[in-house]
């Protein structure tokens, strides 16, 4: 049911804004807050009993 109510929102806007549907990846929302997603996962980490430490990796060329 939910998913077909996420269905008819999108055709909605899709329709009433004249726009062409762009698929914004399962990963979207996850892209936006990565810092907060960070914090939570090594939060989450640290309740499971673990020691984390962070470094950034180097950009690859």
């Amino acid at each position: 049911m939910a998913v077909g109510h996420s269905i008819l929102v999108i055709v909605y806007h899709v329709l009433a804004n004249r726009a062409s549907y762009k698929e914004l990846g399962g990963d979207y929302f996850d892209r936006q807050n990565v810092v907060q997603q960070r914090t939570r996962l090594i939060r989450k980490l640290e309740t499971l009993g673990l020691k984390v430490t962070v470094e950034e990796l180097p950009v690859a060329a």
